[in-house]
């Protein structure tokens, strides 16, 4: 593979890792991100797998060693393995380092094999609550046995998992430590995510959702001993250890502690929209130039579209 000049933001951070999104459908509902009648993109706006595949090896080429595959849901895109198995010749390159998942785990069971085959060793499952009635609540579609059964299936086929639960004042407050439990007795990390309390969503209301996760960790500290890491994945959390059970938790809490001075990532839209910054609307248009010309180079390894794809600081 031909190395091209790297993604170099204006603080001189080198951009190693890139989030790609892979559809803006669901077969969930979840009241903290979606109404439950969605209207979703029609086929033709969004990025063909050819064209993901396009993408993706030209950031690659710029020096991208971890790619995260994210949605909607990924796994419900037709064909996407044909998409996860293109990528393996970059891990067999030694080009990319990582490729990895975030999935709401309803499809695990039927594609854990296939994605490890891929050459995926880690998955983050986003599960909210332990209580099946409390789980159909949220997500309005799902069925929280499917999910366990994926996870399961994931752990069988080799790949690690991390569950990734939003924190929810009056839900999933009582579960804190079942929760916990559940994942140190699977030997699962486990990161809860500060819900945004933007208002209205789908006629829920998030602002008496929010549940601080200095709260959180709090409570966790009058049970067990915590150690800060200094451990970064380029990405929001910041990580403390269990020390009775070595469990690492990870707390994201984009209202109160950004993580810009660590930050080494981008994100794709599934239309070919590259956001600079996560905090930020900062965006460049990739699609139009990628469908312009059968170029690799203007697909984001040189001009004219290279230079207009440097990350931007926050």
């Amino acid at each position: 593979m031909t190395q091209t000049a790297p993604l170099i933001d204006p603080f001189r951070r080198a951009i190693s890792y890139l989030r790609v999104s892979v559809t803006d459908r669901c077969d969930f509902r979840c009241v903290y991100c979606m109404s439950e009648n969605m209207s979703f993109l029609p086929k033709k706006e969004l990025l063909t797998l050819e064209e993901l595949d396009r993408m993706c090896s030209a950031f690659v080429r710029m020096g991208v060693e971890k790619l995260r595959i994210t949605g909607g849901e990924p796994l419900v895109r037709r064909d996407i393995m044909t998409f996860f198995r293109a990528m393996t010749r970059h891990l067999d390159s030694g080009a990319l380092k990582e490729l990895t998942l975030t999935t709401n785990g309803s499809q695990l069971a039927k594609f854990a094999g296939d994605l490890h085959d891929a050459g995926v060793r880690r998955v983050n499952v986003s599960l909210d609550t332990l209580d099946a009635d409390k789980f159909a609540q949220i997500t309005r579609w799902g069925r929280l046995a499917q999910v366990l059964d994926g996870i399961e299936a994931a752990q069988k086929a080799g790949l690690r998992v991390k569950i990734n639960a939003v924190a929810l004042k009056g839900f999933n407050e009582v579960e804190l430590f079942d929760l916990q439990a559940w994942c140190a007795a699977r030997d699962m990390d486990l990161t809860f995510i500060e819900v945004m309390p933007m208002g209205d969503l789908g006629n829920e209301d998030r602002l008496d959702q929010y549940w601080s996760l200095k709260d959180l960790r709090a409570r966790l500290a009058e049970r067990f001993t915590l150690t800060d890491l200094n451990e970064r994945s380029g990405g929001p959390a910041r990580y403390v250890r269990i020390e009775e059970t070595g469990q690492k938790i990870g707390l994201i809490t984009p209202l109160t502690h950004n993580f810009c001075e660590s930050c080494n990532r981008v994100r794709l839209t599934c239309t070919g929209e590259l956001y600079m910054c996560l905090g930020q609307e900062d965006m460049a248009d990739l699609r139009a130039p990628l469908r312009a010309s059968n170029d690799d180079a203007r697909a984001g390894g040189g001009d004219p579209v290279g230079h207009r794809t440097q990350a931007q600081g926050p």
